[in-house]
Protein backbone atom coordinates (compact mmCIF):
# COMPACT_ATOMS: atom_id res chain seq x y z
CA UNK A 1 0.00 0.00 0.00
CA UNK A 2 1.27 3.14 -0.72
CA UNK A 3 1.98 4.98 2.18
CA UNK A 4 0.87 8.64 1.60
CA UNK A 5 -2.14 7.29 0.76
CA UNK A 6 -5.68 5.39 2.81
CA UNK A 7 -8.51 4.34 2.20
CA UNK A 8 -11.46 5.40 4.07
CA UNK A 9 -13.35 2.75 5.95
CA UNK A 10 -16.72 0.86 4.15
CA UNK A 11 -18.16 -1.33 2.05
CA UNK A 12 -19.11 1.32 -0.53
CA UNK A 13 -15.62 3.10 -0.76
CA UNK A 14 -14.31 -0.26 -1.42
CA UNK A 15 -15.95 -1.33 -4.05
CA UNK A 16 -15.66 2.40 -5.43
CA UNK A 17 -12.10 2.17 -4.83
CA UNK A 18 -12.07 -1.11 -6.74
CA UNK A 19 -13.57 -0.10 -9.47
CA UNK A 20 -11.14 3.12 -9.86
CA UNK A 21 -8.01 1.44 -9.27
CA UNK A 22 -9.23 -1.29 -12.02
CA UNK A 23 -9.53 1.41 -14.86
CA UNK A 24 -6.63 3.22 -13.90
CA UNK A 25 -4.44 0.12 -14.32
CA UNK A 26 -6.39 -0.54 -17.72
CA UNK A 27 -5.46 2.93 -18.74
CA UNK A 28 -2.35 3.47 -17.15
CA UNK A 29 -1.37 -0.34 -19.08
CA UNK A 30 -2.48 1.12 -22.26
CA UNK A 31 -0.72 4.14 -22.36
CA UNK A 32 2.68 2.34 -21.23
CA UNK A 33 2.10 -0.10 -24.17
CA UNK A 34 1.72 2.88 -26.27
CA UNK A 35 4.96 4.70 -25.22
CA UNK A 36 7.05 1.91 -24.94
CA UNK A 37 6.30 0.69 -28.75
CA UNK A 38 6.72 3.86 -30.27
CA UNK A 39 10.04 4.68 -28.18
CA UNK A 40 11.48 1.21 -28.84
CA UNK A 41 10.29 1.47 -32.64
CA UNK A 42 12.27 5.58 -33.04
CA UNK A 43 15.57 3.98 -31.60
CA UNK A 44 15.36 1.58 -33.97
CA UNK A 45 14.18 -1.81 -32.43
CA UNK A 46 12.40 -4.37 -34.78
CA UNK A 47 8.51 -4.38 -34.12
CA UNK A 48 8.99 -7.83 -33.88
CA UNK A 49 11.43 -7.65 -30.95
CA UNK A 50 9.05 -5.10 -29.10
CA UNK A 51 5.46 -7.63 -29.59
CA UNK A 52 7.80 -10.51 -27.73
CA UNK A 53 9.28 -8.06 -24.97
CA UNK A 54 7.38 -4.76 -23.98
CA UNK A 55 3.95 -5.19 -25.66
CA UNK A 56 4.13 -8.53 -23.82
CA UNK A 57 5.32 -6.36 -20.24
CA UNK A 58 3.02 -3.86 -20.72
CA UNK A 59 -0.17 -5.69 -21.14
CA UNK A 60 0.78 -7.96 -18.11
CA UNK A 61 1.91 -5.25 -16.00
CA UNK A 62 -1.48 -4.91 -13.76
CA UNK A 63 -1.08 -7.97 -12.81
CA UNK A 64 2.38 -7.78 -11.93
CA UNK A 65 1.72 -4.52 -10.21
CA UNK A 66 -0.77 -6.19 -8.38
CA UNK A 67 1.10 -9.06 -7.06
CA UNK A 68 4.06 -7.02 -5.97
CA UNK A 69 1.52 -4.51 -4.17
CA UNK A 70 -0.42 -7.99 -2.29
CA UNK A 71 2.49 -8.93 -1.40
CA UNK A 72 3.77 -5.63 -0.05
CA UNK A 73 0.31 -5.84 1.66
CA UNK A 74 0.78 -9.01 3.37
CA UNK A 75 -1.85 -10.90 0.99
CA UNK A 76 0.01 -13.13 -1.34
CA UNK A 77 -2.92 -15.60 -1.46
CA UNK A 78 -4.13 -12.33 -3.45
CA UNK A 79 -1.08 -12.28 -5.98
CA UNK A 80 -1.20 -16.05 -6.44
CA UNK A 81 -4.77 -16.38 -7.13
CA UNK A 82 -4.13 -12.95 -9.86
CA UNK A 83 -2.47 -15.38 -12.00
CA UNK A 84 -3.96 -18.50 -11.95
CA UNK A 85 -7.64 -16.93 -11.96
CA UNK A 86 -5.94 -15.08 -15.22
CA UNK A 87 -4.56 -17.99 -16.76
CA UNK A 88 -8.08 -19.98 -16.42
CA UNK A 89 -9.90 -16.81 -17.93
CA UNK A 90 -7.63 -15.97 -20.69
CA UNK A 91 -8.29 -19.35 -22.10
CA UNK A 92 -11.93 -19.88 -21.05
CA UNK A 93 -13.02 -16.31 -21.11
CA UNK A 94 -10.93 -14.29 -23.41
CA UNK A 95 -11.59 -16.81 -26.42
CA UNK A 96 -14.71 -17.61 -25.23
CA UNK A 97 -16.17 -14.34 -25.84
CA UNK A 98 -14.96 -13.23 -29.09
CA UNK A 99 -15.47 -16.61 -30.41
CA UNK A 100 -19.58 -15.84 -29.46
CA UNK A 101 -18.87 -13.28 -32.03
CA UNK A 102 -17.00 -14.42 -35.09
CA UNK A 103 -15.55 -17.78 -36.19
CA UNK A 104 -11.78 -17.47 -35.77
CA UNK A 105 -9.56 -20.09 -38.51
CA UNK A 106 -7.11 -20.86 -36.01
CA UNK A 107 -7.25 -24.13 -38.13
CA UNK A 108 -4.32 -21.78 -39.99
CA UNK A 109 -2.08 -20.72 -37.34
CA UNK A 110 1.20 -22.54 -36.85
CA UNK A 111 1.27 -21.76 -33.14
CA UNK A 112 2.83 -25.21 -31.89
CA UNK A 113 6.06 -24.11 -30.50
CA UNK A 114 4.45 -21.60 -28.43
CA UNK A 115 1.99 -23.90 -26.98
CA UNK A 116 4.36 -26.41 -26.31
CA UNK A 117 6.34 -23.50 -24.77
CA UNK A 118 3.04 -22.44 -22.40
CA UNK A 119 2.24 -26.11 -21.45
CA UNK A 120 5.77 -26.64 -20.36
CA UNK A 121 5.53 -22.88 -18.30
CA UNK A 122 2.72 -24.28 -16.36
CA UNK A 123 3.90 -27.65 -15.57
CA UNK A 124 7.02 -25.99 -14.07
CA UNK A 125 5.09 -23.80 -12.07
CA UNK A 126 2.92 -26.43 -10.23
CA UNK A 127 5.47 -28.80 -10.03
CA UNK A 128 7.73 -25.85 -8.31
CA UNK A 129 4.42 -24.78 -5.89
CA UNK A 130 5.02 -28.51 -4.96
CA UNK A 131 7.69 -26.86 -2.83
CA UNK A 132 5.35 -25.61 -0.41
CA UNK A 133 5.92 -21.56 -1.33
CA UNK A 134 7.25 -19.47 -4.32
CA UNK A 135 10.90 -17.59 -3.12
CA UNK A 136 13.96 -16.24 -4.49
CA UNK A 137 14.86 -19.53 -5.47
CA UNK A 138 11.22 -20.20 -7.42
CA UNK A 139 11.97 -16.84 -8.65
CA UNK A 140 15.04 -17.41 -10.13
CA UNK A 141 13.98 -20.47 -11.85
CA UNK A 142 10.80 -19.16 -13.54
CA UNK A 143 12.60 -15.81 -15.08
CA UNK A 144 15.90 -18.08 -16.01
CA UNK A 145 12.73 -20.14 -18.05
CA UNK A 146 11.30 -16.89 -19.23
CA UNK A 147 14.37 -15.55 -20.48
CA UNK A 148 14.77 -18.58 -22.49
CA UNK A 149 11.91 -18.32 -24.25
CA UNK A 150 12.29 -15.02 -24.75
CA UNK A 151 15.59 -15.81 -26.36
CA UNK A 152 14.41 -18.34 -28.42
CA UNK A 153 11.26 -16.08 -29.56
CA UNK A 154 13.92 -13.65 -30.72
CA UNK A 155 16.25 -15.91 -32.43
CA UNK A 156 13.02 -17.01 -34.58
CA UNK A 157 12.01 -13.59 -35.30
CA UNK A 158 15.52 -12.86 -36.87
CA UNK A 159 15.55 -15.95 -38.75
CA UNK A 160 12.65 -15.04 -40.38
CA UNK A 161 13.63 -11.31 -40.65
CA UNK A 162 14.28 -12.29 -44.65
CA UNK A 163 11.02 -13.12 -45.43
CA UNK A 164 8.82 -11.27 -42.43
CA UNK A 165 9.44 -7.51 -43.29
CA UNK A 166 8.72 -5.58 -39.78
CA UNK A 167 4.97 -4.10 -40.12
CA UNK A 168 5.37 -0.89 -38.00
CA UNK A 169 2.15 0.18 -38.80
CA UNK A 170 0.30 -2.85 -37.52
CA UNK A 171 1.68 -3.28 -34.30
CA UNK A 172 -0.74 -2.23 -31.56
CA UNK A 173 0.28 1.39 -30.52
CA UNK A 174 2.71 1.83 -33.45
CA UNK A 175 2.07 5.59 -35.23
CA UNK A 176 5.32 6.87 -37.21
CA UNK A 177 4.21 10.15 -36.66
CA UNK A 178 3.69 10.66 -32.65
CA UNK A 179 5.42 13.25 -31.43
CA UNK A 180 8.39 12.51 -28.61
CA UNK A 181 6.16 14.96 -26.36
CA UNK A 182 3.24 12.29 -26.11
CA UNK A 183 5.62 9.96 -25.92
CA UNK A 184 7.00 10.80 -22.96
CA UNK A 185 4.01 11.62 -22.02
CA UNK A 186 2.35 7.95 -22.14
CA UNK A 187 5.66 6.85 -20.32
CA UNK A 188 4.90 9.19 -17.39
CA UNK A 189 1.13 8.39 -17.64
CA UNK A 190 1.31 4.74 -17.22
CA UNK A 191 4.29 4.49 -14.83
CA UNK A 192 2.49 6.52 -12.42
CA UNK A 193 -0.67 4.88 -13.12
CA UNK A 194 -0.01 1.67 -12.49
CA UNK A 195 1.45 1.32 -8.60
CA UNK A 196 -1.51 3.88 -7.70
CA UNK A 197 -4.31 1.73 -9.58
CA UNK A 198 -2.46 -1.34 -7.86
CA UNK A 199 -2.45 0.11 -4.41
CA UNK A 200 -6.29 1.21 -5.03
CA UNK A 201 -7.31 -2.42 -6.41
CA UNK A 202 -5.37 -4.52 -3.86
CA UNK A 203 -6.70 -2.56 -0.75
CA UNK A 204 -10.41 -2.39 -2.06
CA UNK A 205 -10.50 -6.18 -3.14
CA UNK A 206 -9.22 -6.86 -0.04
CA UNK A 207 -11.31 -5.09 2.38
CA UNK A 208 -14.15 -6.16 0.50
CA UNK A 209 -12.66 -10.33 0.96
CA UNK A 210 -12.89 -9.65 4.12
CA UNK A 211 -16.24 -7.50 4.93
CA UNK A 212 -17.75 -10.58 2.82
CA UNK A 213 -16.02 -13.37 4.26
CA UNK A 214 -14.43 -14.65 1.23
CA UNK A 215 -10.71 -15.23 1.24
CA UNK A 216 -7.99 -13.37 -0.55
CA UNK A 217 -7.38 -16.34 -2.80
CA UNK A 218 -10.95 -16.35 -3.98
CA UNK A 219 -10.95 -12.43 -4.70
CA UNK A 220 -7.79 -12.90 -6.54
CA UNK A 221 -9.00 -16.02 -8.91
CA UNK A 222 -12.38 -13.86 -9.50
CA UNK A 223 -13.10 -10.18 -9.13
CA UNK A 224 -9.20 -9.09 -9.84
CA UNK A 225 -8.31 -11.89 -12.46
CA UNK A 226 -11.37 -11.12 -14.56
CA UNK A 227 -10.26 -7.23 -14.40
CA UNK A 228 -6.78 -7.58 -15.44
CA UNK A 229 -7.77 -9.59 -18.43
CA UNK A 230 -9.50 -6.90 -19.70
CA UNK A 231 -6.80 -6.06 -21.69
CA UNK A 232 -6.42 -9.45 -23.51
CA UNK A 233 -10.10 -10.06 -24.00
CA UNK A 234 -10.68 -6.35 -25.86
CA UNK A 235 -7.28 -7.55 -27.87
CA UNK A 236 -8.80 -10.62 -29.10
CA UNK A 237 -11.87 -8.77 -29.64
CA UNK A 238 -10.49 -7.04 -32.07
CA UNK A 239 -8.32 -9.68 -33.41
CA UNK A 240 -12.20 -11.74 -33.93
CA UNK A 241 -13.67 -8.99 -35.76
CA UNK A 242 -10.45 -8.51 -38.14
CA UNK A 243 -10.23 -12.71 -39.02
CA UNK A 244 -7.27 -12.32 -37.15
CA UNK A 245 -7.14 -15.57 -35.21
CA UNK A 246 -3.48 -15.90 -34.76
CA UNK A 247 -3.45 -12.74 -32.99
CA UNK A 248 -6.08 -14.05 -30.70
CA UNK A 249 -4.65 -17.25 -29.89
CA UNK A 250 -1.13 -15.74 -29.82
CA UNK A 251 -2.61 -13.16 -27.55
CA UNK A 252 -3.19 -15.56 -24.75
CA UNK A 253 -0.64 -18.05 -24.99
CA UNK A 254 1.86 -15.12 -25.02
CA UNK A 255 0.00 -13.75 -21.89
CA UNK A 256 -0.24 -16.88 -19.97
CA UNK A 257 3.62 -17.71 -20.35
CA UNK A 258 4.27 -14.04 -18.97
CA UNK A 259 1.86 -14.56 -16.36
CA UNK A 260 3.24 -17.78 -14.50
CA UNK A 261 7.27 -17.10 -15.60
CA UNK A 262 7.04 -13.27 -14.93
CA UNK A 263 4.35 -12.06 -12.92
CA UNK A 264 5.22 -14.95 -10.42
CA UNK A 265 8.76 -14.68 -10.66
CA UNK A 266 9.48 -11.13 -10.28
CA UNK A 267 6.66 -11.35 -7.03
CA UNK A 268 8.97 -13.97 -5.73
CA UNK A 269 11.99 -11.91 -5.60
CA UNK A 270 9.79 -9.10 -3.83
CA UNK A 271 8.66 -11.09 -1.28
CA UNK A 272 7.71 -15.45 -0.19
CA UNK A 273 4.47 -16.78 -1.31
CA UNK A 274 3.16 -19.37 0.08
CA UNK A 275 0.75 -21.84 -1.42
CA UNK A 276 -2.04 -22.91 0.65
CA UNK A 277 -3.98 -26.40 -0.20
CA UNK A 278 -6.98 -25.45 -2.01
CA UNK A 279 -5.09 -24.37 -5.00
CA UNK A 280 -3.43 -28.17 -4.88
CA UNK A 281 -7.16 -28.95 -4.75
CA UNK A 282 -8.91 -27.66 -7.78
CA UNK A 283 -7.56 -24.27 -9.45
CA UNK A 284 -4.51 -25.33 -10.37
CA UNK A 285 -5.68 -28.44 -11.82
CA UNK A 286 -8.28 -26.18 -13.65
CA UNK A 287 -5.75 -23.85 -15.03
CA UNK A 288 -3.85 -27.13 -16.49
CA UNK A 289 -7.36 -28.20 -17.90
CA UNK A 290 -7.96 -25.18 -19.57
CA UNK A 291 -5.15 -25.02 -21.13
CA UNK A 292 -5.20 -28.72 -22.32
CA UNK A 293 -8.22 -27.40 -24.10
CA UNK A 294 -6.22 -25.48 -26.64
CA UNK A 295 -5.34 -29.10 -28.15
CA UNK A 296 -7.77 -29.12 -31.21
CA UNK A 297 -7.08 -25.54 -32.12
CA UNK A 298 -3.24 -25.52 -32.10
CA UNK A 299 -2.93 -29.11 -33.26
CA UNK A 300 -5.98 -31.07 -34.64
CA UNK A 301 -6.33 -28.08 -37.44
CA UNK A 302 -10.02 -27.15 -35.27
CA UNK A 303 -11.66 -24.05 -36.00
CA UNK A 304 -12.44 -21.93 -32.99
CA UNK A 305 -16.52 -21.97 -33.87
CA UNK A 306 -19.45 -20.16 -32.02
CA UNK A 307 -20.26 -23.56 -30.55
CA UNK A 308 -16.65 -23.63 -29.39
CA UNK A 309 -17.34 -20.14 -27.96
CA UNK A 310 -20.69 -21.61 -26.00
CA UNK A 311 -18.85 -23.97 -24.90
CA UNK A 312 -15.74 -22.25 -23.07
CA UNK A 313 -17.76 -19.22 -21.85
CA UNK A 314 -20.29 -22.01 -20.11
CA UNK A 315 -17.21 -23.59 -18.67
CA UNK A 316 -15.75 -20.63 -16.96
CA UNK A 317 -19.02 -19.81 -15.65
CA UNK A 318 -19.48 -22.94 -13.80
CA UNK A 319 -15.86 -22.37 -12.72
CA UNK A 320 -16.64 -19.25 -11.45
CA UNK A 321 -19.88 -20.40 -9.14
CA UNK A 322 -17.78 -23.66 -8.18
CA UNK A 323 -15.24 -21.01 -6.59
CA UNK A 324 -17.94 -19.05 -5.62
Amino acid sequence: MLDWFALPAGPVTDWAFTIIGLVLLLLAGDSLVKGAVNLSLRVGVPALIVSLTIVAFGTSAPELLISVQAIWDGVPDLALGNVVGSNTANVLLVLGVPALLAVMHTSQCNTKVSYQQMIAATVLFIALAYRGVFDWISGLILLAALAAMLIHAAMAAKDHRATCADEEDDLEGADPDLPWSKILVFLVLGLIGLPLGASLLVDGASNIARDYGVSDAVIGLTLVAIGTSLPELATTVMAALRRQADVALGNVIGSNMFNLLGIIGVASLVGNIPVSENFFNFDFWVMLAASLLLIPFVYLRTDLTRLWGVALTAAYLVYLWLVL
